[in-house]
């Protein structure tokens, strides 16, 4: 399945494109066993010309069938290239970027790639609760790990202390499995799901 680039969107974005659009699908919490509960996802990356992705995952408890049974959770947060910010970046706050783009052509954007033909990238979530996490990782081709560098918490929050993640594009679907550390425990599966695109 070709996947079509926005002619809007900033070269530092192009590794990312594949991931623009809306999700929906079905999952399984825990590591996917009979037992499991099941859930249902909508999952929107969206880009407003900046050099991040824009990200929010809803997710509902559901039956074996599909059907929502209560809401479980939202997330949000940011994906992009993992580099150094320039002076023509925005930021911090509002302070706004350069009109130009920092990386300005494909060139610029491939001089990026790391010694194992990816791009190194940075993911930043907010949960409810007061969680909010920093990954960092690779995206190669249709395929995404991402490990936490840092779980901040509120001083009300739930222990909750790393974190990986990882994404694929298969047959124009989209696959993840994410795996926790909390609650004392080391890092096992938490959730995976099975994603179709939205026309």
């Amino acid at each position: 399945m070709p996947i079509e680039i926005p002619t809007d969107l900033t070269p530092e974005l192009v590794p990312l494109s594949w991931l623009i659009g809306e999700w929906e699908g079905r999952g399984r919490l825990g590591s996917g066993d009979e037992d499991s509960e099941h859930f249902v996802q909508h999952v929107s990356f969206t880009h407003n010309g900046l050099p991040y992705l824009q990200y929010r995952a809803e997710t509902w408890l559901s039956d074996d069938a599909g059907a929502k049974l209560r809401p479980l959770t939202v997330e949000t947060g940011f994906w992009a290239l993992e580099r150094k910010l320039e002076e023509g970046d925005g930021g911090p706050g509002l302070i706004p970027a350069d009109i130009v783009p920092v990386l300005k052509t494909a060139d610029e954007v491939e001089e990026r790639r790391n010694e194992d033909g990816g791009f190194d990238i940075s993911v930043s979530i907010a949960h409810p609760g007061g969680i909010t996490e920093l990954y960092y990782g690779q995206i190669k081709g249709p395929q995404i790990q991402l490990s936490t560098d840092m779980v901040m918490r509120g001083s009300h929050s739930k222990e909750y202390t790393a974190a990986t993640r990882i994404f694929g594009l298969v047959d124009g679907n989209l696959l993840w499995r994410w795996d926790v550390a909390a609650s004392g425990k080391a890092l096992e599966a938490h959730a995976s799901a099975f994603l179709n695109r939205v026309p």
